[in-house]
């Protein structure tokens, strides 16, 4: 089989790794609040923070955020705020609600990725991807020097034969801290390359797809259609090894304990909520608890797309806009505002996920999520994709 992972020299701070690392930029679209208290806690520290465009700020001088992140790469690079380590790998130790879930920051081809329905590839999208939420992310990467993303992939190793021979260890720690705004805690400790290549090629497991994307699929997408404009550009020899063919992403054992699928909520806004929890009623049967509706539909991805189908029926005709959430509670109070209805998804089972993309077939767009907002990934590591 051939091999789809790289070793890459990762890029971490040099110090001040609690105020440097930043959740996902998709969590918390409609928690404003959460993405001022961050503001506040960076304040003027060096942080990733300043590379991204979070999602609630969509909108919002977009060209203008985004020219400054390029610009706050350039000068991270410039000022010495951050160590290239040599050729290797990060294994990360991550305590979050559901455990300490473990995993191995790699590189991958994104020549052997695929979002497309029906392309089996061994790199696979889980999710069908909304072509329209991918122009602002290609446009962040474009002409960035580095990428510091947050996309997680599954690997599958039912003994956990991997994390346990690295658990044997003797390994170079590189950090050790609170993450912030109550995001537990995480290690992680330098893989040198003679441990690094046996690692890569003990996770190409058989089966199809080897990988898929267990969270970040539209910034792993967003990456693809990137390098495909940067190869134009490039002779056949320069393809092989430019920077932008490759992606930065955290490993994670489908069946690490820790690993616990959750489902993502819809929550409709600016709609009439009162005819919106009529109209869905009608068609499924659901218990109602304030403004969220509950389907009594089983565990599967077909429920998904049947509740889906529903909503965006529905907002089409009366109007409204969808949006995702993760976290029944936080469903819950969001619903009870002024023009807004929820509803409850079901939770995909675990041991279905592979099964379910053989062929190429995608899941539906928000299908599952891996842990709880709250347990999202961090941006920490990065490495460059430019040549300039």
């Amino acid at each position: 089989m051939k091999n789809c992972l790289r070793i890459p020299r990762i890029l971490i701070p040099r110090e001040g790794f609690e105020k440097w690392a930043v959740i996902a930029c998709d969590q918390f679209t409609s928690d404003r609040e959460y993405w001022k208290r961050v503001e506040r806690c960076v304040a003027d520290a060096p942080s990733t923070l300043r590379f991204i465009l979070p999602e609630a700020c969509l909108g919002e001088e977009e060209e203008e955020r985004i020219s400054a992140a390029r610009e706050h790469m350039y000068e991270a690079l410039e000022s010495d705020k951050l160590v290239k380590l040599n050729r290797g790998l990060v294994f990360t130790e991550r305590t979050t609600r559901e455990g300490v879930r473990r995993g191995i920051v790699a590189a991958f081809d994104l020549e052997a990725y695929s979002c497309e329905p029906g392309v089996p590839a061994p790199i696979r999208s889980s999710e069908e991807i909304l072509k329209d939420r991918l122009a602002p992310r290609i446009a962040q990467r474009r002409e960035a020097p580095l990428e510091f993303p947050h996309a997680l992939i599954f690997y599958r190793d039912k003994k956990e034969k991997i994390v346990k021979g690295l658990l044997r260890e003797e390994l170079e720690k590189l950090y050790d801290f609170d993450l912030m705004e109550g995001g537990g805690h995480i290690t992680g400790w330098f893989l040198p390359e003679y441990i690094a290549a046996d690692v890569v090629q003990s996770m190409h497991a058989k089966g199809d797809p080897v990988f898929a994307v267990a969270d970040g699929n539209h910034s792993v997408a967003a990456a693809k259609a990137h390098w495909e404009e940067v190869k134009k550009t490039l002779t056949e020899a320069e393809t092989r090894a430019h920077p932008a063919r490759f992606m930065l992403a955290e490993f994670v054992n489908l069946y690490d304990p820790a690993v616990v699928f959750h489902p993502i909520h819809r929550l409709v806004k600016e709609t009439d909520a009162e005819a919106l929890i009529d109209f869905v009623s009608r068609s499924i049967k659901c218990k109602r608890e304030g403004n969220v509706l509950t389907p009594a539909l089983p565990a599967q991805a077909e429920s998904i797309r049947r509740i889906d189908a529903l909503l965006e029926q529905f907002v089409r005709a009366s109007g409204g806009t969808i949006d995702y959430i993760h976290g029944s509670k936080t469903l819950a109070r969001l619903a009870e505002e002024e023009g807004c209805a929820g509803v409850r998804m079901p939770a995909l089972e675990k041991d279905e996920f592979f099964p379910a993309l053989k062929g190429g077939v995608n899941l539906p767009k928000k299908a599952f999520s891996v842990g709880d907002a709250k347990s999202k990934r961090y941006y920490l590591e990065g490495r460059e994709i430019s040549y300039d």
